[in-house]
């Protein structure tokens, strides 16, 4: 089921050679709206919530070596984020980004297809229709983010690669895999793309990767990273719960959990590799370096701590943010899907999308795989 979230979310570019100075207001995120006001006139203590899941319909923290990305509400953008980067020097500020564009997120569940083949089958229509998407893979779900002025367009692709919109529902309904359901708000104006798109996933493909070897974009490796997928326990007792129904206490799960993610946030001069999502409908979602794991207490996280993920990522800077295809292409690379550049063997992998970078997460019995389909070497995609 894709249902889309009712909120109007803002990307925050953050480098981090400036991670300091927005470490309150990233800390703040983890915190309620009365936690956040007692904290303005506390000593500074962040006190755990009164509750998960999460107050906020979505918030995603990512640290990486090329970036702090935050993706939260235009209101938390606003209140938290902006007034902090309008007091840095010109040239420290001149660093910082807050899209001025607001999107959307649409949640997608995580049953049905393995991780690669839902990156594929989600990205491929929105790509072809030139729609540009950030993509997240938690531990529970996918997650679409869209510009809000394409929410037309989201669902003119996906009726016309085969989903039925059913209005009295407000569900997609995809006839090949009928348990699968994609439910949307609204449409408004279709809008047209940029630039022309591309006609099929293959040509898609093949402009993705000219553009990336244009740019000088390589996927890169950090051999010493090792990622553990993991999230928080869910709570049975507060099975349903909304923002307008919370509960009043938090369980001794609820404060270790948060005081494992503070402590991985302050990791000085801070952590090589994090990525948190917050919903209001599921627990904390984790993808972070294993080397944080000793900041939880034992049996918070579900997850196995033993499946090491290895991150490859695409250093995404140099190019403009409304870029398309990214996803799209580098998943038909490596699950298949084109007839050009498929692996004969597709490569499990997952993705997270950050405001200036992508990162591909494939086993490490996959990685040489990966590198080599991404960097060309099989089936000559890519000449040099």
């Amino acid at each position: 089921m894709l249902n889309v979230k009712d909120t109007q979310l803002a990307l925050i570019h953050i480098p981090l050679s400036l991670y300091a100075n927005f470490l309150q207001a990233i800390l703040q995120l983890l915190l309620p709206n009365e936690g956040r006001n007692d904290l303005a006139s506390s000593n500074g203590a962040v006190r755990a919530p009164r509750g998960w899941p999460y107050e906020h319909p979505f918030v995603n923290i990512s640290i990486t070596h090329i970036e702090c990305s935050v993706v939260c509400s235009r209101t938390l953008a606003r209140e938290l984020f902006a007034p902090v980067r309008d007091s840095l020097d010109a040239a420290a500020r001149n660093q910082v980004s807050i899209t001025t564009e607001d999107f959307i997120v649409m949640q997608v569940d995580g049953e049905g297809l393995d991780a690669g083949q839902r990156v594929l089958e989600l990205t491929s229509p929105l790509a072809l229709a030139g729609i540009s998407i950030f993509f997240i893979t938690t531990y529970f779900s996918d997650y679409i983010l869209v510009p809000l002025r394409c929410r037309g367009q989201v669902v003119h692709a996906l009726e016309e690669r085969g989903f039925a919109f059913e209005h009295h529902t407000s569900t997609y309904v995809n006839p090949s895999h009928h348990r699968r359901n994609h439910s949307s708000t609204s449409s408004f104006d279709t809008q047209a793309p940029g630039t022309p798109p591309p006609a099929t996933i293959s040509e898609l493909q093949i402009r993705t990767f000219a553009t990336l070897k244009r740019r000088n974009i390589v996927p890169t490796v950090n051999p010493s990273l090792r990622l553990i997928q993991c999230a928080g326990r869910k709570d049975p007792s507060r099975t349903g719960s909304s923002n307008g129904n919370r509960s009043s206490t938090t369980s001794a799960a609820d404060d270790a959990l948060h005081l494992g993610l503070v402590k991985c946030l302050i990791t000085p001069p801070c952590p090589r590799f994090l990525s948190l999502t917050l919903t209001d409908t599921e627990p904390a979602s984790l993808l972070l370096d294993h080397t944080l794991l000793p900041n939880f207490a034992q049996d918070v996280l579900l997850g196995s701590k033993d499946d090491f993920l290895i991150p490859i990522t695409l250093d995404l800077r140099e190019l403009p943010l409304e870029s398309t295809g990214i996803v799209c292409g580098v998943a038909g690379r490596l699950v298949g899907g084109t007839a050009q550049g498929a692996l004969e063997n597709s490569v499990e992998m997952s993705y997270l999308s950050t405001a200036r970078a992508g990162t591909v997460m494939v086993g490490e019995d996959e990685l040489h795989r990966a590198l080599a389909a991404l960097r060309g070497a099989e089936n000559g995609v890519v000449p040099d």
